[in-house]
């Protein structure tokens, strides 16, 4: 049938399975939400605030979904607005789409009103990008956006659209939604190699990531554990894969990881590392990590073997796929010795956990536990509240952990809790800080708009915590423009925006206050306060190894 490219473009997103698009208007971008109103039956279109929230919300949606994420946007300051988002999800390897309008063709390099050429802004911050000056290229750009956005270790990409392509007719054809690329293992003589140093580890240790989530490879990672008797712990970008609860899941390792889960790490002689990179936070001192430990690492991403620290046995291929022939060369046995050392970290770290009455952190997380569902998505924002949920909260299904892993973004959390709650069809949990917050609050609007079922926990102390936190400890309490001193009303804010929100000093307040959340429909706003000089602890600083770590800490008035 001969189309617009605009309907093409509408109708082939359509094609892909995409129920749900994140976006903004603009005038170069026109015609396409012309064809989503043509298209509206078919195809669901969340508005935000902001085109930023619209990339995080596209984000959450994919983390939760495990589908490609979709946001569109005009030209100009439209396109450039999505750039932290794009960058947010390239760097924590979520598959996302994002399309955006331009000028004409034909004033393509004339500086015309809001040209900008977003192809190459993104080009570090994408798997691929395009810039389509065909509209009979139009569809099949689209189609292989998809594909490649989902495929091996996933990622963002952009596709510029001119306004004048939009406007052109073609003949368009569905097809089939593509599939992504054949997943595969590692070769037969890596995967030999890796089961020859397991089968010699004395003190196993498993070391998981986003990688498990993305390849589904939560059971393979459990029998793995089993059968070997090894501990087992995991990045930020791994939590929720597999449950909280579990015996042998010591919780996340690294700068502000549990005590047990870093220390049977350094304690390990060898250290198998699934789909999993080690960035500085994890290792800290690289020439001091795990200096008696054997690596053997499996990653669908060649480039992260040996990229940061010295592998002895570097496996390329698919997680899941590469365990399943692992698991039957893997000797199985008890490590009655390893397992006694490792429950001594467990019984050390307890004596260095927060009990302190009152409205800590940690109670504040262990008081939202109780209220947070089988399927409920947590969304944070970074800092320290970011971490303190890392620490505490309970998760027992994949992909209800979303968290800027990698870029580290303030103001990622918002939008992605929209979008975790269009994708999940059920309610999601921001927590955040009184800083972060206040990077994107403008999508209460949007959360009100569509009545989204979004609980926003903000852990509101005054002050930008973990920057204040790094000048207290290393900076000689120079506390430079980390007090914010904001005299924002969080409960009048959400009343005025129409949600429903309170304040909350106490425990007990604020396990009222998540009860009546969590049976209101809308977004509901909870303003817990907390002291300014809380820290996440355990802390290892910076250029540190695990023998600097800092469990406790008294800071002088």
């Amino acid at each position: 049938m001969l189309l617009s490219g605009s309907d093409i473009l509408v109708k082939t997103l359509i094609e892909q399975g995409c129920e749900t698009v994140f976006g903004y208007p603009g005038g170069q971008f026109l015609n396409v939400y012309d064809s989503l109103y043509k298209y509206q039956n078919e195809i669901n279109h969340v508005l935000t605030a902001h085109e930023q929230g619209a990339a995080h919300a596209a984000d959450g949606y994919a983390r939760t979904t495990g589908k490609v994420g979709v946001v569109i946007s005009t030209s100009g300051p439209g396109a450039t607005n999505l750039v932290t988002g794009i960058a947010t999800a390239y760097l924590d390897s979520v598959p996302m789409v994002a399309i955006c309008g331009n000028v004409p063709t034909t004033q393509i390099g004339t500086d015309s009103f809001q040209e900008i050429d977003i192809t190459g802004v993104t080009l570090p911050i994408t798997k691929h990008n395009y810039f389509v000056s065909d509209v009979a290229d139009l569809a099949d750009t689209i189609r292989e956006a998809f594909r490649l956005a989902k495929s091996g270790r996933p990622g963002s990409v952009l596709i510029d659209v001119p306004k004048d392509v939009q406007i052109a007719k073609c003949e368009y054809e569905a097809e089939a939604p593509v599939e992504c690329d054949e997943p595969f293992a590692a070769k037969e003589v890596r995967i030999k190699e890796a089961a020859e140093i397991v089968n010699s580890a004395k003190r196993p240790f498993i070391y998981f990531g986003g990688g498990v989530i993305t390849s589904n490879a939560q059971e393979e990672v459990l029998a793995l554990a089993e059968k070997i008797d090894a501990p087992i712990g995991c990045s930020l970008m791994g939590l929720s894969a597999i449950p909280t609860d579990h015996p042998r899941f010591l919780g996340m390792q690294g700068m502000h990881g549990h005590y047990a889960s870093s220390m049977s790490m350094h304690n390990a002689d060898v250290i198998l590392s699934l789909g999993v990179r080690f960035n500085d936070r994890v290792t800290g001192n690289r020439t001091k990590f795990a200096t008696g430990a054997k690596i053997v690492h499996i990653d669908v991403d060649g480039s992260e073997l040996n990229k940061t620290v010295n592998s002895v046995c570097g496996l390329r291929g698919d997680v899941k796929l590469t365990l399943q022939k692992l698991l039957p060369l893997l000797n199985e046995g008890t490590k009655h010795d390893w397992m006694a050392k490792v429950d001594s970290f467990r019984k050390e770290e307890e004596t260095y956990l927060d009990h302190r009455e009152g409205l800590t952190p940690r109670r504040a997380i262990l008081t939202l536990n109780k209220h947070l569902g089988e399927n409920t998505a947590v969304c944070t924002d970074v800092g320290q509240h970011q971490m303190w949920s890392a620490q505490n909260l309970s998760f027992r299904t994949p992909r209800r952990f979303l968290s800027s892993g990698g870029l580290g973004t303030m103001g990622f959390g918002f939008g992605a809790a929209i979008g975790a709650a269009c994708g999940t069809k059920e309610r999601s949990v921001l927590v955040t800080g009184d800083g972060s917050f206040g990077m994107n609050l403008n999508e209460l609007a949007t959360a009100v708009r569509y009545n989204i079922p979004v609980v926003i926990l903000i852990m509101n102390n005054g002050v930008l915590g973990m920057v204040r936190q790094w000048q207290t400890l290393f900076y000689n309490k120079h506390y430079s423009n980390t007090v914010l001193e904001c005299k924002t009303d969080f409960t009048a804010f959400a009343k005025s925006f129409g949600a429903d929100g309170e304040a909350v000093a106490s425990p007990e307040e604020l396990d009222m206050a998540l009860s009546r959340a969590f049976e209101t429909e809308g977004p509901y706003v909870i303003d817990c306060s907390i002291d300014k000089d809380e820290f996440v602890l355990p802390m290892l600083p910076p250029g540190g190894s695990m023998d600097d770590i800092i469990v406790k800490l008294e800071v002088e008035e």
